[in-house]
């Protein structure tokens, strides 16, 4: 049987004699992803698990010789490194990035490896200053510690400062180290901080910022987390997904490698990465919307109970509206334009159009969900709304509280891992996966999430899922109710006369619930082109 190649991830970093961190580390994350691991030696230990006894930095012959040997053979997608040894190493690792980016595209992710959990040092003021000067400005992600985290960002890079932590907010922190060039940064505090219970990371990414949460492992397993995570996110990267998703995968990852670490020797054991973390909800992470921690203790399965949200139609008019629930239908989205600038004639017609669909839905027995205008809605009785990611970053954390307090149940959109996360920690009414197929409705980034990943949004999300996106033939629907989906979306399919197409399509969402599910896939696949 003929496979594809999988893609090549370089792993510069060092030999643990223990078989816990490093290379090792390495290895297990990057087979539980699929990716091939190229393991390049620049530093040998001396250490077991309870310490290390001696470090001895590969020469940069050698190591310049390693990369070489594979350049032309066996190029990468990412560059992972860990303990450089050196600054000479460091140099070395910058110059062969540059090469290698004259031929293409290479992403390049750096664990900063500046001391161990036992206490060893591996750094002193002119390797962190090498860091500096030659990894941070070529950096596609940087994995720091808390700790390393505060080093590197010492006074915003003065070298006479470098062994004097900084005493900002992690943050701040992050921010200072995408300042001095790395272009997305995950400070990892699961050795440091807890919320509730929580393990949380700081990330900070072009396409999002936020904290990543999961419940803390309580195991004295957890040789090689740092390694685990940074070389988790390289081979998501290298599978294709961009910094901010490609971290929601490797906290995914760690976690269930804590989660099957094992004692190996007198000391901390090695965590296991293990492939099948992907398809667990538990590991599902929440993401914050801000600065602040704000997480659901308990996110609980659908239940069985839970209203099924069916035949979801979206329509842009009250008249619409009254169409659409004659015809059967028990769930409507009104989805009024806003111009660029609305006037109080546009204000006055939007109200009058949100408070007669409220009074026709109510009298059906049917679900309004109001778009985007959620303080009129509240005012004019609706019990639901929809409301877009953009908007609700852009309410702020006052904004959102206040949004909560309305009592209105929320539906949440969703194109991407980072944008589930997110939507998790609101405890929506749904969260909407979109677009399933490609769409002319609206202009957007995004690939086509397809069955494959709307198979995966269901088993992982936690709240009922919406199919959004391109579901113009009931043949389409029935394949995603197939999902497993609360609700499939309908917009232009309707028609002029919903009397006249709605039976088709709910004879669709009838037949693709009795048809047997969809698989799951180990990973879903990415969302959002990494150029974007």
């Amino acid at each position: 049987m003929q496979f594809e190649k999988p893609p090549i991830v370089w792993s510069i970093a060092g030999n643990d004699s223990g078989g816990g961190a490093g290379l090792s580390a390495d290895q297990r994350a990057a087979t539980a992803f699929g990716v091939h691991l190229c393991p390049v030696v620049a530093a040998i230990t001396a250490q077991s698990s309870v310490g290390v006894a001696h470090i001895e930095p590969t020469s940069s012959e050698v190591l310049e010789a390693q990369l070489a040997a594979l350049a032309e053979d066996m190029p990468p997608a990412v560059i992972k490194t860990g303990m450089l040894g050196n600054a000479s190493n460091v140099m070395t690792v910058a110059r062969w990035v540059d090469r290698l980016r004259e031929r293409g595209t290479v992403a390049l992710v750096i664990d900063p490896v500046l001391g161990s959990t036992t206490g060893a040092s591996f750094a002193n003021e002119s390797m962190v200053q090498a860091y500096r000067e030659w990894l941070l400005p070529r950096a596609t992600l940087i994995t720091p510690n808390e700790s390393e985290a505060r080093r590197l960002a010492a006074d915003g890079g003065n070298a006479s400062s470098a062994l004097t932590p900084t005493t900002e907010s992690i943050p701040t922190i992050a921010r200072n180290l995408r300042a001095l060039g790395a272009a997305a940064v995950a400070v990892t505090c699961g050795d440091t901080s807890s919320l509730s219970g929580q393990s949380v990371d700081w990330v900070d990414t072009p396409h999002a910022a936020g904290w990543l949460a999961l419940p803390r492992v309580d195991t004295a397993n957890n040789h090689g987390t740092g390694c685990t995570f940074a070389t988790s996110a390289a081979a998501a990267m290298a599978l294709g997904f961009v910094a901010a998703d490609a971290l929601v995968l490797a906290k995914m990852a760690t976690t269930h490698a804590l989660l099957h670490g094992y004692a190996a020797g007198q000391g901390a054991g090695p965590v296991a990465s293990r492939t099948g973390f992907a398809n667990i909800p538990e590991l599902m992470p929440q993401m914050s919307w801000g600065e602040r921690f704000e997480f659901r203790d308990d996110i609980p399965a659908v239940s069985a109970s839970q209203r099924e949200l069916d035949l979801y139609a979206i329509v842009d008019s009250a008249d619409r509206v009254v169409q659409v629930v004659a015809a059967g239908i028990k769930t409507v989205q009104l989805r009024v334009k806003e111009p660029p600038a609305p006037d109080d004639a546009w204000w006055s017609a939007t109200r009058e159009a949100i408070q007669k669909s409220v009074a026709t839905c109510r009298s059906a027995g049917a679900l309004l969900i109001v778009n985007d205008h959620w303080r009129l809605a509240h005012e004019l009785g609706a019990s639901a709304v929809h409301v877009g990611q953009e908007d609700l970053l852009a309410l702020g954390d006052a904004g959102r509280a206040e949004l909560a307090s309305t009592g209105m149940r929320v539906g949440v959109s969703s194109h991407s891992l980072w944008e589930l996360a997110r939507a998790r920690s609101l405890n929506p009414l749904y969260v909407a996966c979109g677009p399933v197929w490609p769409t002319l409705t609206k202009a957007m980034p995004w690939r086509p999430q397809g069955l494959d990943n709307l198979a995966w949004w269901v088993q992982m999300a936690g709240v009922p899922v919406v199919a959004i996106g391109g579901i113009l033939e009931p043949g389409q629907l029935t394949l995603a109710a197939q999902s497993g989906a609360s609700g499939v979306c309908v917009v232009r399919g309707l028609g002029d006369d919903p009397s006249k197409t709605v039976p088709a399509w709910q004879e669709a969402l009838v037949k693709g619930r009795a048809e047997p599910s969809l698989p799951i896939p180990s990973l879903p696949h990415p969302s959002l082109d990494t150029t974007s």
